[in-house]
Order: C-alpha cells, then structure tokens, then sequence
C-alpha cells in the first residue's frame, strides 16, 4: 500500500473520492486515475484546466484550485521579446549558414537562439520526465530538436523551437482573450461593503454582512450584494449582469441584484442574500464550474493523445533503426526522417483545439449575458431538435396584471378582489403580486388568513374568521368538491375564488407578451426546431399566446409533473429536447431535458437545475445560445478534422522522404495556430442564427 495523497488541487476533499495513490503515478503529484478525477472527475486535470503540461491559461485561479493557474503578467510580458530575439538570431545563423563560413560560427549562432526559445521547453520536459509524464509535446519537441543539431541541421533545429513558441504565444493570447470576456463578470464582486449600524457608518468585507445588514449604497458605486430597497430613489444600469442598455428606476420596496451600477442618489438596502449565494458569486460559479465539464469529445482526444504518442514515437524509432539495418540505408537521411516525424506527430493542434473552442464559446456567450455550465453543456446542444419552453416569465414578461373581475350575484368587483388578495397575501408567484397590487390600489383592507397551504401547480388554500377560502385554478376548486358554473372560455389567466365550497367567482389576469419573443420564435423555426409551449395556466391563454407568436405545439393546465411527461413525450418524438423555464416548479424538467436553460430572474433551484442561464431573461438569448454552441461544436470539429488530415498527409510524406522538417514545422505549430485563429472566431459569432 502506498502512501496516502491528498490531492493538492482540492477535487477529493469528498470522502467518496479519497484513496491511496502512489505520488508517482501523477504529474501534478497527489494521486493516479484510479481515484476517478483525472480527466472524467473533477476535471481539474490535464485539458480540463489546461494548466498541468501546457500551461496555457493564464490570468486569476478560476479554474482549478490546485494554485497552477496564476496571473504571471510578468512572465506573459517577456515571451514577445524572447521570440523577437530568438527569431533574429534563427534568420542570422540561416544566412550564415548558407555561406562560405566556418560551420561552427552557424553552430554558435544557432545555438543561441535556440538556448534562448527553447530552454523553457527543455526544463518542462525534464521535469515531466522526473515526475513519469515523458511523452508529451515538450518532450518531443526536444528529442526532435536535439536530434537535428546531432546530425547538423542548425537553422531546422531552431525553426522548429522558434515557431513552436509562436504557437504557444498565439494559443495563450487566445485564451486571454475569450478569458478577458468571462473575467468581467467576476470582476463584479464586491470587497466590501458600506454597513449601516446604529446609525453609524462601518467599512466592512463583504464576505461578513448578513441578510437582514442595512447597507450604504452611494451613486457611482456597485449594488454589492442581492437585497431590497429600503429607503431613496435612484435609477440603475444593470447592463453588466443582464445586457440592458435603458437604466431601471429604483425606489422603496425594490429588489435590487448584486453587480447592478446606482446611478442618481444615496440609497439603503437591506441584505436579502449574503455574498456566497448573491448573483455576482453565481455568475462565478458557473464560470468555475464551466472549465471543469469537459465535453466528450474533449475527454476522448485527451485519451486519443495518449495512446496516439507513444505509438508514433515507436514508429519514429523503427524508421530511424529498420532502413539502415535492413536495407544498408544511410543513417543520417533515416534519422532525419525519423525527427521530422517526431516534430509533425506532435499532437499540440489536436489537443488544444478542442478546448480552445469551447472555452471562446464560453467567452462569447458571456459577453451577452448566457452562461454555459461547462463544455459539455455547449457540445448537447448539437442534438437539439426541439425547444420547449414555460410561458410565464420565459416568453411572457410576467408582470400580470388584473384584467377584469367576475363575481357571482350578489358580491361586488370589490369584495371578490378583497377575497382573493386576502388569500394571496402570503404567496409570492406573479399572478398573486398582481392581485395584491390591484388591490392595493383601489384601497382595499385585506383579511389576514390565520392558517395557508400553497398547493403546487393549483393555487391557495386558507382558513380565515369566515370560513375556508380556495384562491386558484379550476383543478384545485374540483378537488374540494366546489361546483362550478358554466364558465366562458377567455384570453389570460383566470383566477377562481369559493367560500367554504360555495364559488364565488373568478379573477381574469393578464400577462404581456416580451417584446423580443416574436423575433426569436421565427429564427428557431427558420432553423428547423419545433418549438413547444407547456404551462399551467389556461389552455385559452395559452393558445392566444401561441398564435401571436408562431408555437407549434401547446400542451395547458400542466402540473410540475406532467410537464416532465410531456417534456419526455416530446423528446420521443422528436429527439434532443431544450426546455427554457425560470419557475421552481420548473426545476424538474430543466433537469430531465437534454439541455436545460434557466431565466436569470427566476428561482434558484431553476438556476442551479439548468445547463444554461440567460442572465438577461430574454426569449432572443434562446436563439443566440443555440448559435454560439452550433458555433463552437462546428469549430472544435473543423480543428479536428483539420488538424488530423493535415499531419496524416505530412506525416505519410515524411516517412516517404518527402516532407523536410519545415513541412513538419508547419504540420504541428503551422496547424495549432491556424486552429487556434479558427477558435477566436467563435468569439465574434454574431447574435442570433
């Protein structure tokens, strides 16, 4: 038994994943791939975080924990002159080396410049070779380099090395910037915050206030954490959470969301949420937790890679022994076909364009406000054939209001309101907001219920000094035994009130259409996806709301559970399903389909059950999310495709002895930059399809 590692980069603090791991059999040195976080686990490994070999991402620690990822400006900012530097003397020693000079002034030269671009690679392969990681670029790299200053090939040596480091340099300003987009977002979070304490002022972390803390909010400054308006009027810009140009007018009694710019005037706000679950600390969830969800076609080239390499440096060995031994070839020539090999089977293209492609997906996607949880969030959406989506709050703004009243003989307008407001009073969904707000308006004096039950998916059940009152839909006044008049059918939301067992009658309200939904709805048909509406309200407003927009299909008078049936009905038919919801009761069905998407203004456990949230609750984030995944599962296939027929071509010549070492340059470094280039373009998909 080996002695006990606990892994560095903090992926098995969870007792299930804590095993005994011999320190060898790990690059990183904590533990070896039978404990399941390599690769398919945490995701902290390898490609995941791309930190450990390649060390391609540079910038704050958000993708892994293990303190490999670090900002080192210093060090970014001295790999263009070494290049600079490296490069004049590589074109000094190729003209030298073309002249009637002394072979060895080349030599010097030569060695030079490959000293100075090439001593990081060395040291890199020397420590993988310590640590039992011998077979990956570096290493190859430095066999093939080695190998050409043995048999006197200088300049190809230090080209080789030169536009390696090229390579890497564009792969890294590459990741920086699709980086750079997620980073603004986490740039959000708030140091500290003003607190309001006994009418004094204190400075505190924000990390210390509690829900409930009254905090100083001064115009200029961030709103730093998820609460509600107290006192003052302001207005805010919260284009940097939710992409909306117009600013939001703020007073009293307002929610208000960490990230959010005050604008106007002083305002005092009470903490709602502390910061670990504030919506700036979501948004940095969901970016640390995107680069750990590698896709599967990510997890199988890193597994293609290793098996890949050690066969083609066997093949390399047998090329430079076989001819010379067999078939009295000349050993120089074979020996030189055997490094040109070993520099074009470098599997640098093919194991970073993957990754690259979905991490600038990552990037555009923030930029307009969709978090993507993770690569393989991105890579599901390939199969989707259907939209399904909730109405209220997803293509409806949500902000109901109450249309018109039905009492039955005998009640007034005003004493059905009062009913329903009274039983409402207690609830939070929007229908209940707008009953109240009704209410509120025309003055009314409500009734405080003394016991309520809110029943999922039909509406309220409360006791109160007249008798029981049942507040919902028709399904919940059935139930209890109400008897229910003939009833006209009717656009919107109808509301229905009795009064121990006795109806008394129904509340209409009304939901607007978002003005964006239209728009999006026409660009996921003109893509070919079926677009599908489940909801619980009436199957009269549902198809109103339908024909205005253009849905296929409808499916009304859904509870929780039977939207997930008809979610999976629809999947059966018509394959990979997208549901887009933002209710709580919604947190089933964004967990069953294929890909969920969650409204940011919607319930956390819709939030945290999605694939995907739409920080800007708008319908047109449907289609663009669908864009920039198309986008980026096109470009990850294209670098892989691209990549593997190049080196095959070049890879087949130079065992034929017509590929020169140039050609092998160009087959690895000349193919991860042009992936690399290909990647970016993700990055500036434009919105829609």
């Amino acid at each position: 038994m080996s002695d006990k590692h606990t892994c560095s980069c903090g992926c098995c603090e969870n007792e299930e994943h804590k095993h005994d791991h011999a320190e060898e059999e790990c690059s990183c040195g904590c533990h070896g791939e039978d404990c399941g976080c390599h690769d398919d686990g945490c995701g902290c490994h390898d490609d995941a975080c791309s930190c450990h070999e390649r060390k391609e991402y540079k910038g704050p620690d958000i993708s892994c924990g293990c303190g490999c990822c670090h900002d080192d400006e210093e060090e970014s900012g001295k790999e263009l002159p070494v290049i600079i530097i490296g490069a004049l003397l590589f074109v000094a020693g190729l003209v030298i080396h073309h002249t009637s000079l002394p072979w060895y002034i080349s030599l010097a030269v030569c060695l030079a410049a490959y000293l100075i671009l090439g001593v990081k690679i060395l040291l890199d392969a020397a420590k993988n070779l310590l640590s039992g990681h011998v077979l990956d670029e570096n290493f190859l790299m430095g066999i093939a380099t080695i190998g050409a200053f043995a048999i006197g090939e200088f300049p190809e040596a230090v080209g080789v090395m030169l536009f390696f480091r090229i390579g890497e340099y564009f792969e890294e300003k590459a990741v920086e910037k699709s980086r750079r987009q997620i980073m603004e977002a986490i740039d959000l979070r708030p140091e500290t915050v003003n607190l309001l304490l006994g009418g004094e002022l204190t400075v505190i972390p924000a990390e210390k206030a509690q829900v409930g803390d009254l905090l100083l909010v001064r115009p200029g400054e961030r709103i730093p954490l998820d609460g509600t308006i107290t006192e003052g009027t302001s207005r805010a810009d919260t284009s940097a959470i939710n992409g909306e140009p117009t600013p939001l007018s703020l007073v009293a009694g307002d929610e208000v969301v960490s990230g959010w710019v005050n604008i106007s005037s002083q305002l005092t706000m009470r903490v709602d949420k502390p910061l670990s679950e504030s919506m700036v600390s979501r948004i940095l969830d969901s970016v640390e937790n995107a680069a750990a969800s590698k896709p599967k076609i990510d997890r199988f080239i890193s597994r293609f890679a290793r098996i890949y390499t050690p066969i083609v440096v066997i093949i390399a060995i047998l090329t430079a022994i076989i001819p010379p031994l067999l078939f009295n070839g000349s050993w120089t020539d074979w020996i030189y076909t055997a490094l040109t090999f070993l520099v074009m089977s470098c599997p640098c293209a093919l194991v970073l364009s993957v990754p690259l492609a979905y991490f600038a997906g990552i990037g555009a996607a923030s930029r307009r406000g969709i978090l993507f949880k993770g690569g393989a969030s991105i890579e599901a959406m390939k199969k989707i054939k259907a939209v399904v989506m909730d109405k209220t709050g997803t293509l409806t703004r949500g902000s109901f209001e109450l249309k018109h009243a039905e009492p039955v003989t005998g009640l007034t307008e005003s004493a059905l309101l009062r009913l329903c407001a009274s039983c409402e009073s207690y609830s939070t969904h929007p229908v209940a907001a707008s009953i109240l707000s009704a209410a509120r308006k025309q003055g009314l004096k409500l009734q405080k219920p003394e016991m309520v039950e809110e029943l999922a998916g039909m509406g309220i059940k409360a006791q109160t000094n007249i008798g029981e009152i049942l507040c919902g839909n028709r399904r919940l006044l059935v139930q209890n035994g109400v008897e229910l008049p003939e009833l006209s059918d009717e656009a919107g939301t109808e509301v229905l009130c009795a009064v121990n067992k006795r109806y008394a009658g129904r509340l209409i309200i009304d939901d607007e259409i978002k003005p964006e939904a239209e728009a999006a709805m026409a660009m996921l048909k003109h893509k070919g996806y079926t677009t599908v509406m489940l909801t619980g309200d009436t199957l009269e407003s549902a198809e109103a709301v339908a024909a205005d927009l253009g849905i296929d299909e409808v499916r009304a008078r859904l509870l929780p559970q039977d939207k997930l049936s008809a979610m999976q009905e629809v999947r059966a038919r018509r394959g990979g399903v997208m549901f887009v919801g933002d209710g709580i009761n919604d947190a089933p069905v964004l967990a069953g389909a294929d890909v969920g998407a969650a409204m940011g203004s919607g319930a956390d456990a819709a939030i945290e059950a999605a694939d995907v949230v739409f920080m800007t609750s708008g319908a047109d984030a449907i289609p663009q999310s669908l864009a920039i995944a198309a986008a980026a599962n096109s470009v990850s296939m294209q670098n892989v495709v691209f990549a593997l027929a190049i080196k095959l071509a070049v890879m087949v010549l130079g065992l034929c002895g017509f590929a020169s070492m140039w050609a092998a340059v160009f087959a690895d470094s000349g193919v991860a930059m042009l992936c690399v280039l290909n990647s970016i373009r993700v990055l500036y998909k434009k919105k829609g399809l």
